[in-house]
Parts: C-alpha cells; sequence; structure tokens
C-alpha cells in the first residue's frame, strides 16, 4: 500500500472516531441538575403515591409494567401459561383496561400500536394467541395490532424484519412484545450474542420511543429469571423483571411476581384461564402463594 495512501486511511479512521466519541458526548450526557419527570408509563398494574418535594407535592403514578424507551422480560417455567398471560397483556394494551385485565392498565394513547411478535408456534397456534385480545375485547382495531409468527425465519432476518418493520411502520410511542427472544441469537450461552441483542433491544426502545417485553423460559427450579447468558443480561438490563409460577394452592392458577423493578415494584397477583379459554386476573386474593 502506497505510503500516502496508508495515512490517508489513518486519518479518515481518526476523523470517524473524533465523530464518534463527540456523538456520544452530546447525546449521552445527563445534566444531573436537570429536572426529568416521571416516565411515560406503557403497561402498569395498580398505582403508588410518588414522593416529590414540598413545593410540587405528592402526586399518585402508575406502577410501570414497563416504560417507554425501556425493556422488560417475561419468564416463565413451563406450564404457567406464558401465551395466555402475554395475550392478557396485550388485551389491555390495546383496549386501555378491560373486565379481564384486573388493575392492569395499558397507555397507549390514540395512536400507539402492538407490534406481536411469536418466533416459537405455527401458524395454526399463533393464530389463537393472535386473536385472544379481540375476543376479550371486541373494539380493539386491527390496525393497530400487528401480528407475525417468525417461526420459519433464521434469527438473523428475524432481527433484521423486525427494524425494518419498526422503522417502516412505526412512529408514535408503542409496544412490542417478542415471545421467544432465545430465537433471534443462535445460542443462548454465547456471551458476545446475548450482550448483541440485549443492546440491540436497548437501542430499539430508545430510537423508536417503545416498550419491549421479552418472554424467556425459565428453567424448572431454578434460581435463574432466564436461561444462559441472555437470561442473565436480559435481567441485568431489563426495567422489570416479570416472573411466572404456578400457583401454590390452586392447580389452576398461575402467580405472576416482580422479581426485579428498577422503580416501584408492582404488587404479586394471579391470573386464571376461564371456561372460555381466556385469561383473567383473579381478583381480592389475601395471598396467592399460601
Amino acid at each position: 500500500m502506497p505510503f500516502f495512501l496508508y495515512i490517508y486511511q489513518m486519518t479518515e479512521k481518526q476523523n470517524e472516531h473524533k465523530m464518534l466519541m463527540q456523538f456520544i458526548e452530546e447525546d449521552c450526557f445527563v445534566n444531573s441538575k436537570e429536572k426529568v419527570e416521571y416516565p411515560p408509563v406503557a403497561l402498569s398494574y395498580g398505582e403508588v403515591v410518588h414522593k416529590s418535594n414540598k413545593i410540587e407535592g405528592d402526586s399518585i403514578v402508575p406502577v410501570p409494567l414497563g416504560t417507554y424507551g425501556n425493556i422488560s422480560v417475561v419468564t416463565a417455567p413451563p406450564k404457567t401459561k406464558k401465551t395466555f398471560f402475554i395475550s392478557l397483556l396485550a388485551s389491555c394494551y390495546l383496549s386501555g383496561q378491560n373486565n379481564f385485565g384486573g388493575n392492569i392498565k395499558g397507555h397507549r394513547g390514540e395512536d400507539g400500536h402492538l407490534i406481536h411478535i411469536d418466533t416459537e408456534q405455527g401458524l395454526w397456534h399463533c393464530q389463537k394467541v393472535f386473536e385472544r385480545p379481540h375476543k376479550m375485547d371486541s373494539n380493539i382495531k386491527s390496525e393497530n395490532y400487528h401480528t407475525f409468527g417468525l417461526r420459519t425465519i433464521g434469527y438473523k432476518t428475524s432481527v433484521e424484519f423486525i427494524e425494518h418493520y419498526l422503522e417502516e411502520k412505526i412512529n408514535t410511542p408503542s409496544l412490542l412484545i417478542i415471545d421467544g427472544i432465545a430465537d433471534l441469537i443462535s445460542d443462548i450461552n454465547n456471551l458476545l450474542e446475548s450482550k448483541w441483542i440485549v443492546q440491540k433491544l436497548i437501542q430499539w426502545s430508545a430510537d423508536y420511543n417503545i416498550h419491549i417485553i421479552n418472554v424467556i423460559h425459565q428453567n424448572f427450579g431454578s434460581q435463574k429469571l432466564g436461561t444462559g447468558h441472555l437470561g442473565t443480561e436480559l435481567e441485568k438490563k431489563a426495567e422489570t423483571v416479570i416472573q411466572l409460577e404456578a400457583n401454590t394452592v390452586n392447580k389452576d392458577w398461575v402467580t405472576v411476581k416482580c422479581g426485579r423493578s428498577r422503580g416501584y415494584s408492582f404488587d404479586t397477583f394471579s391470573f386464571k384461564v376461564n371456561d372460555f379459554d381466556l385469561p383473567e386476573i383473579i381478583e381480592n386474593l389475601y395471598d396467592p402463594l399460601k
């Protein structure tokens, strides 16, 4: 390589690096004295008194299951009706609140969308999952509910499709559900891949101002909230970890616990699948685990 070309390439790389560092400095700077508003909530369960200064006074705010610009994770061992729970969250987000969701509320606004990705099931099972929110509220508009079954698509192409869809279709705060986040990488025990996909999720949530719910399997009896390095990375970076477990008294119920939260923790609650094959919250329990 001619010396002048080598020098030119080195100078270009230095300039690119300098520009990148300048962009990070400006984009990631946090003013420690600036007032930051309570984050906009995508889904919530109940309310809490938010303590403030004496001038502004306290306020009642929703307890987030997830806020816009963040990611959360739902972790569930086998036989805990995770797809029913996801249908419950979907119906509440799309309708705002309904008779099935109890204190779960969706804060979608007028133009928000729900993109629901299933990476595990075939067409027939996917359709049943995607149909449930409509059965739970007949007023839900199909144009706000975008449903895709990506089981037959490779993991790299699936990631590219999701990114394409967000870029081309979503221009307002919305919700993305990925039921089967493990299928977006080749190996959940690969640390680099796990870090890459979690960083991708964080980037999407920030760039498109959406909340992303990621569903991951939990090994039965395991103390870890998710399997492999992927589960560990999600747990570290998630705003909220939502943990499902079989109810210890009522075998047909599933208990939902706050495994971890960066903000207010939501109260433990339970749900069941009713005679119409639809999930619904069990109300007014004293202690659902005893």
